[in-house]
């Protein structure tokens, strides 16, 4: 099997690189800097690079031309974007899934998967949902809009032919984690955390970044065309999550619960503040909309239809902390912002 794989150099994408491969399929990988450690380092592991960007559609043509699955996993994600990474959003999500898919169209692969995300269905309630579940409420944060717009991108060619597979993970966690929901497990391991939160009750399904790659991969493999599969962990609230932070050693779990519109007040002027250190602005108000938000989402089709299984919350927190205290003792003497940032390579 020939594979022609976007976004490899990620953090689902280094880890749904080995899943393909793990299967004796030939790996090529779509890499803007071929001489970047990350790209380096799936390139000793036996992948083919391709140099070029999911926003120039030629620079991908003849990669592409020829492979018998394409898997398009590229995307940007972040939250209290600017305007320029708006843009860059907007072009790296929306351009770029169009890009992919029309090229696999154009050239008659036989088999594509997009991965998406449940944000693309939007908030669910407290009700668990499956892939019936028709959006209910308007987007809520840039990434959610630009990945919503990417989603009915990936319909419209799918409605037009190609031979198209959907996977939609849910709130995607592990260790180097570049989400939000990474850099606050590595404020509380620093100890810096603040003993607050907010929306204790809303229900989050995350899943471990592993889990989710050998998702993608059975949904490659025997994944039926035209389906869409949610790949969602244990649905839990937001307070439930965190007590299993307070079972490792760190800084107080939260014992004041803010509601949201207070807690957005405050992460306003953090936003830029954050920018200007080399950080991500994920103490932000789209941090807490999204935090706000129940993304209560079912995994029993996938679970059915792939036989796909994944950790317990309480397993997945449990190694993903575990690890990143092995990755927070390799930094000693770092300052905090370092500290704080995933790293490019983990060993």
């Amino acid at each position: 099997m020939q594979v022609f794989l976007t976004g490899g150099t990620g953090f689902i994408g280094q880890p749904l690189t080995i899943a393909l491969m793990r299967r004796g399929w030939n790996v090529t990988v779509l890499v803007r800097k071929p001489t970047s450690p990350q790209a380096q380092t799936l390139s000793k592991m036996g992948v083919r690079l391709a140099t070029g960007d999911v926003t120039d559609r030629e620079s991908m043509r003849a990669a592409v031309n020829g492979v018998d699955l394409v898997v398009h996993n590229a995307g940007h994600y972040e939250y209290g974007v600017d305007q320029a990474s708006k843009q860059r959003m907007h072009a790296i999500n929306v351009t770029g899934t169009d890009n992919v898919l029309r090229l696999a169209y154009e050239l008659g692969i036989p088999r594509t998967v997009y991965i998406s995300t449940t944000q693309a269905f939007g908030e669910t309630g407290r009700h668990e949902r499956d892939e019936t579940f028709t959006r209910q409420a308007p987007c809520r944060t840039t990434y959610e809009q630009s990945k919503t717009d990417a989603h009915k991108v990936a319909h419209q060619y799918a409605q037009g032919g190609l031979p198209l597979i959907i996977v939609c993970p849910n709130a995607v966690t592990g260790p180097n984690d570049h989400s939000p929901w990474g850099y606050f497990l590595r404020l509380y391991l620093n100890r810096i955390m603040p003993p607050t939160g907010w929306s204790p009750n809303a229900i989050h399904g995350n899943v471990h970044v592993s889990d989710v790659a050998e998702g993608i991969a059975l949904a490659a493999e025997n994944g039926r065309i035209d389906e869409t599969y949610f790949l969602s962990g244990e649905c839990l609230s937001f307070r439930e999550h965190l007590n299993y932070w307070s079972k490792r050693p760190g800084a107080f779990r939260p014992l004041v619960w803010l509601p949201a519109h207070l807690a957005a007040l405050f992460f306003a002027p953090l936003e830029p503040l954050q920018r200007t250190l080399g950080l991500p602005a994920f103490i932000s108000r789209e941090t807490v909309v999204s935090g706000s938000t129940n993304w209560h989402y079912s995994s029993n089709k996938a679970k059915h239809e792939l036989g796909w299984t994944h950790r317990s919350a309480e397993v997945m927190w449990f190694e993903t902390i575990d690890r990143e205290l092995e990755l927070l003792h390799k930094r000693k003497g770092q300052r905090l912002i370092q500290r704080l940032k995933p790293l490019d390579i983990v060993d």
